[in-house]
């Protein structure tokens, strides 16, 4: 919803209050949100339509991980090599774009995308909905009450209503002796570097792990990928680890599944990586993309009987268990750790918090209500910005058999699809339905190949409005376009 570049205004300020602040002074809203990234934004959006005041408290930059860190840096790095490589394989194109990608122009556009990192257009924005933000780090301080350590002294918000978490997550670095000192890189070096380094080590193989490995491979780093499991992408369908495994291997990245670090050292500038079979790998830098952590360790948890450090547990208003006032949203409760996704929880918990302000007696938090979360478990999207890109909604196979459901997979070779061979020479890719056969709807869908994560919403829709197979029949994909892999997938259903 919000890009990082927005128009920047001249006026920055802390608060929307008037008057000097004293150290123990108390102001009243009907909620607090904690944290001013993409879900606490859309949390005040959604409460201050509903009518409700409202206060945000940020202590890093208003637009949170996703504008700056996340997804609008490592997706500005990674167009121009996915644009690169999709003309290589369009004839007449190809001989066109064989020299190397310009890396200071590539950096400097992905600069301009995070703002420079100034988050002054954010904060305007948040002005224009009426949200009052304060600068400064906030900790729950009891029920319903905030106290904010800011540049400018110390004050003690208080919720009528809601108190919503929106804190969101950090990277989770291994517990390696001497780590420290290595200074390695977790996902936030790896979008916001100042150049390509000679040779980078990625280890994990997540998407953060594959993105970026996909990225710095293409601007010029030798990069090496190790993995502790079997593949990449291990929450996805096997293929689409196998088919981005290929492809960065194509591209000259060494990627080594099944390979744990044993121990990283500096020697000068050079990081030294020593694997489980005793491999000794030498690096310019060490990216570590092994996983994430709540935010939640500094919060004031301790205070509403909550353990610090842990990730919260909700219901599907995102009201965190056993609590009537305070929310989680977002990364912090560990349902899918999507921005987008994110931003999803905000709107039905922003709906359900302006729904109990106002007295309504009963929420409507059926499945698919307006005031449930209900795709959290059902139809969670992702697009991985590789090269080829992986696309996924719902459940996997394995994750369908492992939940009980009496299912059966369809693949189709994206290959044998006519907007395919026009989309690229020699085009490589796979889909995957999976078909619950008691209801014969969807319950996932997988894409891997260049172009399909725009071809993922589609997928969404069936598996979100339980579509019935034979109403998909009759939608009828466009010719020729990728999209009519939707054909084959259903004729290959029916047999």
């Amino acid at each position: 919803m919000y890009s990082a570049r927005l128009p920047v205004w001249r006026s920055r300020h802390t608060n929307n209050q008037t008057g000097p602040m004293t150290e123990t002074e108390s102001i009243a809203y009907d909620v607090v949100v904690l944290g001013a990234g993409p879900v606490g934004e859309n949390v005040a959006d959604r409460t201050r339509a509903a009518g409700l005041s409202t206060a945000v408290v940020e202590s890093e930059l208003v637009g949170g991980e996703c504008s700056y860190w996340a997804c609008m840096p490592s997706k500005a790095l990674l167009r121009p090599v996915i644009a690169r490589a999709d003309a290589h394989r369009v004839p007449g194109l190809a001989p066109l774009v064989q020299g190397p990608l310009d890396v200071p122009a590539v950096l400097a556009h992905r600069d301009y995308e995070v703002s420079d990192w100034n988050d002054e257009g954010q904060v305007t924005w948040l002005d224009g909905i009426g949200a009052d933000v304060y600068r400064g780090h906030g900790r729950l301080a009891g029920p319903r009450r905030v106290a904010v350590s800011g540049p400018d002294g110390q004050r003690v918000l208080t919720a009528r209503h809601a108190v919503a978490v929106c804190t969101g997550s950090r990277a989770l670095l291994p517990d390696l002796p001497g780590l420290a000192e290595v200074r390695p890189w977790t996902s936030r070096e790896a979008t916001s570097a100042k150049a390509a380094p000679g040779r980078l080590v990625v280890v994990g193989g997540g998407v953060v792990a594959t993105e970026m490995a996909t990225a710095w491979a293409a601007l010029g780093s030798q990069v090496t990928v190790l993995v502790r499991g079997k593949g990449l992408l291990p929450r996805m369908e096997p293929f689409a680890g196998e088919l981005i495994a290929e492809a960065l291997t194509e591209a000259g990245a060494d990627v080594r599944t099944g390979t744990a670090v044993e121990s990283v050292r500096r020697e000068g500038d050079t990081v030294v990586v020593v694997t489980d079979a005793g491999d000794r790998i030498e690096a310019d830098e060490i990216l570590f993309a092994t996983g994430r952590a709540p935010r939640t360790d500094d919060i004031g948890l301790d205070t509403v009987g909550l353990e610090p450090g842990s990730w919260l547990s909700v219901d599907d208003t995102l009201r965190v268990t056993g609590s009537e006032w305070l929310y989680a949203v977002g990364d912090v409760n560990h349902r899918a750790l999507l921005t987008h996704q994110g931003k999803y929880q905000a709107r039905i918990a922003g709906a359900a918090i302006g729904a109990r302000a106002v007295g309504v007696p009963l929420l409507e938090t059926d499945d698919w209500g307006a005031h449930s979360a209900t795709a959290d478990h059902a139809a969670v999207p992702q697009v991985v910005f590789t090269d080829p890109e992986a696309a996924a909604v719902g459940l996997s196979l394995a994750e369908a058999e492992q939940a009980g459901r009496r299912v059966r997979a369809v693949d189709v070779d994206l290959s044998s699809v006519a907007g395919a061979g026009l989309y690229a020479d020699g085009y490589r890719g796979r889909a995957r339905m999976v078909v619950d056969l008691d209801s014969e709807t969807l319950l996932g869908v997988t894409f891997v190949g260049p172009g399909v994560g725009e071809l993922i919403h589609s997928a969404t829709i069936a598996v979100a409005g339980e579509v019935p197979i034979d109403r998909l029949w009759h939608a009828v994909p466009s010719y020729p376009t990728i999209s009519e892999v939707w054909l084959r997938l259903l004729e290959a259903y029916r047999g």
